[in-house]
């Protein structure tokens, strides 16, 4: 692994440390600056494209004032480095509280892709975009014919 990668990595990872923990200002310190040409933007599972700094943070800020406790587990991490942007895909596999609090959790699985810039600062987050993976009636069948 590059050294490069291993910082990638090591960003994405403050990432959803941020997440977990409800830390604004770690999450404000993991995404890059606007500049000209250079907007960050982020797509929520479900949200339309949010678009510059600003914006963004305000929905990590709302995301983390709403949701009591949430925990990732991310699978198939992918990194691919193309000088100074990376992409990183992963499957977030994801244990939150479920409508009842404390005293019920829900799961579920997001795909998502990660772009980061390097900068003087180091790797910082560019793009974040999170599609939700369905489990649909196809996955129930399969697992009766398994079973069968």
């Amino acid at each position: 692994m590059s050294v490069d990668t291993a910082a990638v990595e090591t960003a994405n990872q403050e990432f959803y440390s941020a997440i977990e923990e409800a830390d604004l200002d770690r999450m404000t310190d993991i995404w890059a600056q606007d500049a000209e040409g250079l907007r960050v933007s982020c797509v929520h599972p479900g949200w339309p494209m949010l678009s510059g700094r600003g914006e963004v943070l305000r929905s990590w800020a709302l995301i983390m004032a709403n949701t009591p406790y949430i925990q990732f587990v991310l699978t198939d991490v992918s990194t691919t480095i193309f000088g100074d942007v990376a992409v990183l895909t992963c499957a977030e596999n994801i244990l939150t509280a479920g409508d009842e609090g404390e005293s019920s959790f829900a799961a579920g699985k997001v795909v998502a892709s990660n772009t980061f810039v390097k900068t003087s600062e180091g790797w910082r987050l560019w793009m974040h975009h999170g599609s939700p993976v369905l489990h649909g009636d196809d996955d129930d069948e399969e697992d009766e014919e398994e079973t069968a």
